[in-house]
């Protein structure tokens, strides 16, 4: 007596189809998910920024105490411009002063969004480099600078600051304070703006 292979044959086709269609199935699985977590990268990319407070972010018409370290704005500052902002500040406290903090430390993602809405704001990425520095020219993103928010403050460092070795650097921002000079030098001569070359 005779068997038949055919019989023998079939399932063995069975198996082998349903392994190439499950290997179908997963690899069209697999590309699917890297479509998907590509086009979430992409728009995580280019999502627009948002300042955060991470990045130095100060809201709009708020300000910090130069004591505020646990904000990165305050506590990534340059120690030496720190400690004399606050003695600065101290010896001003003595006249009704406070040194409301506007602006300090900025991330340089920070920086460039900045700079980007004064290009926007402008129409000119000269006339928006007066009032904003790029990343890699900009101390805030150093943390070599600070904003004072208070108009008498900004007057009263201008008078004293070079006691502290604080200079103002801009001649359009009086409120863009600097460490540049050892206390009681005299602060070098004022550049017009941000987009001026500074001495030294």
């Amino acid at each position: 007596m005779q068997i038949s292979t055919n019989l023998v044959a079939a399932p063995s086709r069975v198996r082998q189809t349903t392994f190439v269609a499950l290997a179908v199935c997963l690899a069209a699985i697999v590309a699917a998910c890297v479509i998907v977590v590509a086009g979430l990268t992409t728009s995580f990319a280019t999502a627009p920024f948002s300042p955060r407070v991470q990045d130095g972010h100060i809201p709009e018409g708020a300000t910090v105490s130069l004591d505020d370290d646990h904000l990165p704005a305050i506590g990534k500052l340059d120690p030496a411009l720190l400690s004399a902002m606050r003695e600065a500040a101290t010896d001003a406290a003595g006249s009704g002063l406070d040194f409301p903090v506007a602006s300090g430390w900025r991330s340089a993602q920070y920086q460039d969004w900045m700079l980007r809405i004064a290009v926007e704001t402008y129409g000119s990425e000269d006339v928006a480099r007066q009032f904003v520095a790029t990343p890699e020219e900009s101390s805030h993103v150093t943390g070599k600078a600070v904003d004072i928010g208070s108009v008498d403050a900004q007057s009263w460092l201008s008078q004293h600051g070079a006691d502290y070795g604080l200079c103002q650097v801009y001649a359009n921002e009086p409120w863009h304070y600097e460490r540049l000079i050892d206390p009681g030098d005299v602060c070098p001569q004022m550049v017009p703006d941000a987009s001026s070359a500074r001495e030294g």
